[in-house]
């Protein structure tokens, strides 16, 4: 399945809330733990670890 869209970030703790306001989503915080990217479980939004990023 592809992502709804993919979000480039430069470190791995991430929050999401579907960004439309008031018809997004609740705010979730996101851990990519090394992965190097991770897909938020409610709009499926993808969060891709920007290449050369250290982890904190």
């Amino acid at each position: 399945m592809e992502p709804a869209e993919i979000v480039t970030v430069d470190r791995e703790q991430i929050a999401c809330d579907g960004g439309k306001g008031g018809l997004g989503h609740p705010r979730v915080f996101l851990n990519m733990e090394g992965k190097g990217q991770i897909d938020c479980p409610y709009c499926g939004k993808r969060f891709v670890l920007k290449q050369g990023s250290a982890a904190e």
